[in-house]
């Protein structure tokens, strides 16, 4: 379907949004993961037949400004909360990706009154039984790509495609997350005794394969918040809404309609 791009500001901050789907049907929130905002991916396309969609850059990334009072990943969770506000969101479908689940995982301990669902994927944020994941900060691109997916022809097409990418865009993206996940390495030690205050359905979905974020990840938020889902797809690696889509649509549409 289609879709536009805006230019939104909240808190002072500039961000760019894709944004498309069924005006007035149930809103249905995006958040991406460290490595930028990606587009308007196939996945969010399907979604959109059913959802209004949003799709923020969110504040440091990309093409959205970089404002003074972002420091920590809680930050970036008052100002979605301050994003649902302004755009007047309710009942909101929250998907969030990798960092991108640890933000809203972080908003949903603060406040789920706006929210239908919750669903992190592949989601840092938390340790597993004392264990982070692997030091993505000193990995390199080539180790990083074959642990992020499950299939290595697709690892090795994204390597070559790097040679394309904006290297400022790269640079940018890469400052926000040293900032936000460097220490401690991509979670917050406070955030699992808080977990239990998240009371909406809850859906966690880990990629089997995931060489970043396995999926012993998603256990430990099962086991964390009350009457959560875990769903782990077979032949997918940190982006099962990519490389298994199919899959994945299928465990939210489930989840979300059920």
């Amino acid at each position: 379907m289609a879709y536009r791009t805006e230019r939104v500001t909240i808190d002072g901050a500039q961000i760019r949004l894709f944004r498309g789907g069924v005006r007035d049907a149930r809103p249905l929130v995006f958040l991406h993961g460290a490595g930028g905002h990606t587009g308007w991916m196939a996945f969010l396309d399907e979604l959109s037949q059913h959802y209004e969609v949003f799709a923020p850059e969110h504040p440091g990334f990309g093409q959205s400004d970089d404002p003074p009072w972002l420091d920590e990943v809680g930050d970036l969770a008052y100002f979605y909360l301050d994003f649902l506000h302004v755009l007047g969101l309710d009942r909101v479908h929250l998907i969030g990706t990798s960092l991108g689940g640890w933000i809203a995982a972080e908003l949903a301990v603060r406040s789920t009154a706006r929210l239908a669902t919750l669903t992190l994927v592949g989601a840092v944020g938390i340790t597993a039984a004392g264990e982070t994941i692997p030091d993505t900060f000193r990995m390199p691109v080539d180790e990083n790509l074959r642990r992020f997916y499950a299939d290595q022809e697709r690892a090795a097409r994204r390597l070559g495609d790097m040679a394309k990418a904006d290297m400022d865009v790269v640079a940018k993206n890469r400052s926000t997350v040293t900032r936000l996940a460097y220490s401690p390495r991509y979670h917050n030690p406070g955030l699992g005794k808080w977990l239990h205050r998240i009371d909406v359905p809850t859906l966690l979905i880990y990629g089997e394969q995931d060489g970043l974020v396995p999926p012993r990840f998603g256990e430990a938020y099962h086991a964390l918040i009350p009457g959560s889902r875990l769903v782990v797809v077979p032949n997918a690696g940190h982006a099962p809404f990519d490389e298994q889509k199919d899959a994945f649509l299928a465990a939210f549409h489930e989840f979300a309609l059920g």
